[in-house]
């Protein structure tokens, strides 16, 4: 199937972590990624039971080897001091921002240009983005995974 990208825009809260952990119950209950049913993969759109909990979706052997395509197959949020690694966001630093976009105050105008932060396959990263009075207004999650 290969990996596919994907993006979320939510709220902004300061706890990066209990954003990611509330996105990823929205997505899971909107069905909106890719399962397993039987030796099938299924789309948001397709007919056919979903799975029941996030424990369900991921005991399937299939979804655990090519994950679900979307926000769902990243678990975690890292620490400041935590090192990049498979099922994990990585928050864009102030002195990232700064160096690669010229500022540490990003905006959904900057959104466009965040091709220049480094990422990898099956790690995320995400952004806290501001409003005109530079005030913190929404977290933008992007990446790419599934195989």
């Amino acid at each position: 199937m290969g990996a596919s990208e994907w993006d979320y825009y939510v709220p902004y809260q300061e706890d990066l972590d209990a954003a990611l952990q509330e996105l990823r119950r929205e997505v899971f209950e909107a069905g909106d990624y890719y399962w397993v049913n039987g030796d099938k993969w299924l789309a948001k759109d397709s007919t056919g039971p979903l799975p029941r909990s996030l424990d369900e979706l991921w005991d399937d052997e299939l979804v655990q080897e090519a994950g679900t395509h979307s926000i769902l197959d990243i678990v975690r949020v890292l620490g400041p001091d935590d090192t990049p690694d498979y099922r994990t966001v990585e928050p864009v630093t102030g002195a990232e921002a700064r160096e690669l976009l010229g500022t540490e105050v990003l905006t959904r105008a900057h959104v466009k240009d965040f091709d220049v932060f480094p990422r990898s396959r099956w790690v995320g990263r995400c952004a806290v983005l501001h409003d005109g009075d530079g005030k913190p207004q929404e977290i933008y999650f992007w990446g790419h995974s599934g195989d």
